[in-house]
């Protein structure tokens, strides 16, 4: 009997995939709700195997009132043929992403037959001392952007000893966390969604094997309120973890006890940064504050705590599955296994794409992406999110890795790669950023919050034609003190996008135009 796969994953949602599942319900067949395979341009995607764990067959674009005429079949206009053989899928390195699109995300025996649990057996069968040294090992980098060795930051955790909560007893439980930032605020980014909405064990599992080796006892999932898919799925995969024993105590009949629960954010972009996100989680409002003390050693509720992104969390278990050495053999120099980049903007083919570090700009964007969705010339492509540069064409020659991209004059970031055509002018999307930094930033050091405004108003007097050479002087200036003089990367950050804006694309900022909110 046939299975049929339709995802459950927002996006897909959002294009019609519950009325294409009950469509198919209705006919008597069996539906089974996968996560998205990341090809955001054909979904739905709805995929046909003969058995649960066989090859698959797929349907781009999939609508109800298709399946309502007849189930699809090879001769239909929209197949796609053997998914697994499509080249956008074929050409990955899926570590992260290894089940995602294929499994049932809150299928726990799904997730076990696709080699879920393997890491944290293994990681359970070694010292906690061993699993840290096995990620520092892999030379893993934390994936929200900053590209900081994952290990170190583990082993500082884990020389720590427990502390009580900041005010408590000296007599007060002791405790450890991680917490794992799922924030996801960067525009065009969208990997920690998918992750949760389709496989969100294997971030439980990554959080558990990081629980063993640092000795934590606690975790959160700081998780924005604009994901509700995301909440609700992760949420039921924590029930689930629970009764199978792959959280609470005794994990797996170890003497490791840890347990997870979801905070949801309230939109504020800043809560990316650490700091701000461990005083929203403790009940503040949500402002950087400097180290030291580092988070690692003084952390949430003055406890010792571990804080990565949720790529950098979901990237363990394969890792204590395959090994440290196979894990450090991908990718280049000192950016080393795969990253999950994520092609939007005006994209012909937009989605995820996990390969391993060294690819080129140009590559993804052309191999991958097939270029502009308008069919009109690139103009100007940005890397690493909202506060991250934009590059010419020309420039798209640059390997996606940490050092390369600084040298460019990028950034990896989270690794959003948004597109733009011919039709962009750079000076809005130089506003933009500035703007973006005026409404987002958290108010407390003055060059973030004061500087971002003055810079939208001297962008302005620049488009309006009002004493250029010296406005223009001026916003190098303030993007300067901005760099030097910010308490966090949200003003530190903010000049790349407008400098390279101002630079690569001056005629944008020679045009006789008031700019407008």
């Amino acid at each position: 009997m046939s299975m049929w796969f339709v995802p459950r994953d927002a996006a897909a949602r959002s294009m019609g995939a519950d009325d294409v599942a009950n469509a198919l319900e209705a006919r008597g067949e069996t539906v089974i709700r996968n996560g998205s395979r990341g090809m955001l341009w054909m979904e739905p995607l709805v995929e046909r195997a003969d058995e649960r764990h066989g090859p698959r067959v797929g349907w781009s674009n999939m609508t109800a009132g298709q399946i309502d005429a007849g189930l699809p079949n090879e001769q239909s206009d929209n197949f796609i043929g053997a998914v697994e053989e499509v080249d956008y899928l074929a050409k990955q390195n899926r570590w992260i992403y290894e089940r995602v699109g294929i499994t049932d995300p809150v299928d726990p025996e799904d997730y076990v037959a696709h080699g879920g649990l393997t890491g944290l057996k293994n990681a359970l069968a070694m010292s906690g001392s061993d699993v840290v040294q096995a990620v520092t090992d892999s030379g893993l980098r934390g994936r929200g952007g900053a590209g900081f060795p994952a290990g170190i930051k583990w082993r500082t955790v884990a020389d720590q000893p427990p502390a009580p909560h900041a005010g408590e007893s000296r007599n007060a439980p002791a405790h450890k966390y991680i917490c794992v930032n799922a924030d996801e605020g960067d525009s065009g980014t969208f990997a920690d969604r998918m992750l949760m909405e389709g496989d969100p064990f294997c971030l439980l599992e990554g959080m558990t094997i990081a629980a063993h080796a640092v000795g934590a006892d606690r975790g959160l999932v700081y998780l924005r309120s604009e994901y509700p898919d995301a909440i609700a799925t992760l949420q039921s995969a924590i029930w689930i973890a629970r009764e199978q024993g792959w959280l609470g105590d005794n994990i797996l009949g170890s003497d490791v006890c840890f347990d997870v629960e979801i905070r949801v954010g309230a939109g504020s972009y800043v809560c990316g940064e650490e700091t701000a996100m461990l005083e929203s989680l403790e009940g503040r409002r949500g402002m950087v504050h400097a180290k030291p003390p580092l988070p690692a050693i003084k952390g949430l509720f003055g406890t010792p705590t571990v804080i990565n992104n949720v790529l950098t969390i979901a990237s363990v278990p394969s890792i204590l599955a395959r090994g440290a050495e196979a894990y450090a053999a991908l990718g280049q120099n000192r950016s080393v296994g795969t990253q999950v980049f994520q092609l939007a903007g005006n994209i012909a083919r937009g989605g995820i794409v996990e390969t391993a570090f060294g690819i080129s700009a140009k590559q993804l964007i052309e191999d991958f992406g097939g270029g502009t969705r308008s069919g009109r010339p690139l103009r100007a492509v940005q890397l690493g999110g909202p506060l991250g540069a934009y590059l010419s064409p020309e420039k798209l020659d640059v390997a996606m890795e940490y050092e390369a991209l600084i040298e460019a004059g990028g950034m990896i970031g989270h690794g959003g790669v948004v597109l733009f055509d011919d039709s962009v002018n750079m000076a809005e999307q130089a506003r933009f950023a500035m703007d973006f930094c005026v409404e987002e930033s958290c108010g407390k050091c003055t060059p973030c919050r004061i500087g971002a405004v003055r810079g939208v108003e001297t962008i302005d007097k620049i488009r309006a034609g009002q004493n250029v050479e010296a406005n223009t002087e001026l916003l190098r200036d303030l993007c300067d003190v901005m760099t030097q003089g910010s308490l966090c990367a949200m003003g530190g950050l903010t000049p790349n996008p407008v400098l390279s804006a101002l630079n690569t694309f001056p005629e944008d900022f020679a045009s006789p135009v008031i700019a407008t909110g």
